[in-house]
């Protein structure tokens, strides 16, 4: 079986490049009587001073080439890790096709669950093949197919686009399930930081559209209001490390092609701007204390409990966005992956 050390060896030392990219990942000003290193957990001080010495010059359209090519996409773990194999599915009516890996498929045996996967950037950079070795390590770990998902990126495809990419991947894998050797009722869906973001979205246009049933949504510190940061200020030691404010605010608005913060967000593409969340699938919700998104992941969390969504939340002290991949063998890493595993093979184990 693959380890979280098999993962740790195969991303090297720039796990946050495989979230954030490694010119995305920047800092943001914190005045000199607010030291944040104080408030971050003893075994992920050295990565996250590293991550404060780094300098980066502003997020803009301009300089979005340059974080693009900075990503490095580790190679595919070697068996016996599950398979990878690249497939061009049907993309939405008038959208172009959509590349996807589908990786653990095997032959024979009792249909398995299966994970459409999303992967982080902001909504303006990163690609699949910077998380096939994560995702051969989920499929392995949980048994399970894994689906993940090469969308389009921001700002040449706004909102709707990458989450019809996205569903559009979804349904496939529903209509596909028989020759996929996955079980239909056990399908979920999972991403970290804007792919959280973009998981949240199409858990809720599954809900809505009824063609596809999620038995789960994992939402690994999601990117879930464009309002943080913009119009919604946060205490300067909060988002200090690994995805600020500013490029907060470059990413959203680059995906809803209005200001973010704005009164005139396109309907359904913020989460928390939705007003209805009964009916969406059990959710988990993971995120570090001193994320830039942890308050916005709370009060997300909040509301799927008021609505009668089966949720479990996770907020791990002292932790900065995608610590867990910048320091993985880290207790509060391990202990955080596990609560998110252990959700996610809960939910696999009945059928519903």
């Amino acid at each position: 079986m693959l380890t979280r050390r098999d993962l740790s060896k195969a991303i090297g030392a720039t796990g946050a490049a495989l979230l954030l990219g490694p010119a995305v990942a920047g800092t943001v000003a914190v005045p000199a009587e607010i030291d944040p290193l104080h408030l971050v957990d003893p075994e992920l001080r050295a990565a996250a001073a590293a991550m404060l010495a780094q300098h980066f010059p502003p997020m803009t359209r301009a300089s979005l080439p340059a974080v693009r090519a900075s990503w490095v996409a580790p190679a595919s773990l070697p068996p016996p890790a599950p398979a990878v194999e690249t497939r061009t599915v049907p993309g939405a009516r008038g959208d172009p096709p959509v590349v996807v890996q589908v990786i653990g498929v095997r032959a024979g045996g009792a249909p398995r669950p299966a994970i459409l996967h999303i992967h982080g950037g902001g909504m303006i950079s990163g690609r699949a093949q910077n998380m096939t070795a994560f995702c051969q390590t989920v499929a392995a770990k949980l048994d399970c197919v894994v689906v993940n998902v090469d969308y389009r990126l921001s700002p040449e495809t706004p909102f709707p686009g990458p989450v019809e990419d996205n569903y559009a991947a979804l349904v496939w894998v529903a209509r596909n399930a028989a020759a996929l050797g996955v079980d239909p009722v056990r399908i979920a869906v999972m991403g970290e930081s804007a792919g959280g973001g973009l998981a949240a979205m199409v858990a809720i246009v599954a809900r809505d559209r009824g063609e596809v049933r999620l038995c789960y949504q994992t939402l690994i510190y999601p990117m879930l209001d464009d309002r943080t940061g913009s119009t919604r200020a946060t205490p300067p030691y909060i988002g200090s490390i690994g995805w600020s404010p500013e490029a907060n605010r470059f990413g959203w608005t680059a995906f809803l092609g209005v200001p973010a913060g704005g009164d005139r967000v396109p309907t359904g593409a913020v989460p928390a701007r939705v007003a209805n969340l009964a009916g969406l699938p059990p959710a988990f919700i993971g995120v570090g204390a001193i994320d830039l998104f942890a308050d916005e992941d709370m009060a997300y969390a909040r509301r799927l409990v008021a609505s009668g969504v089966p949720t479990q939340v996770q907020v791990t002290p002292g932790a900065f966005h995608a610590f867990d991949f910048v320091v993985p063998e880290a207790r509060v890493s391990r202990e955080f992956t596990a609560a998110w595993k252990s959700a996610m093979k809960a939910a696999f184990a009945v059928p519903v």
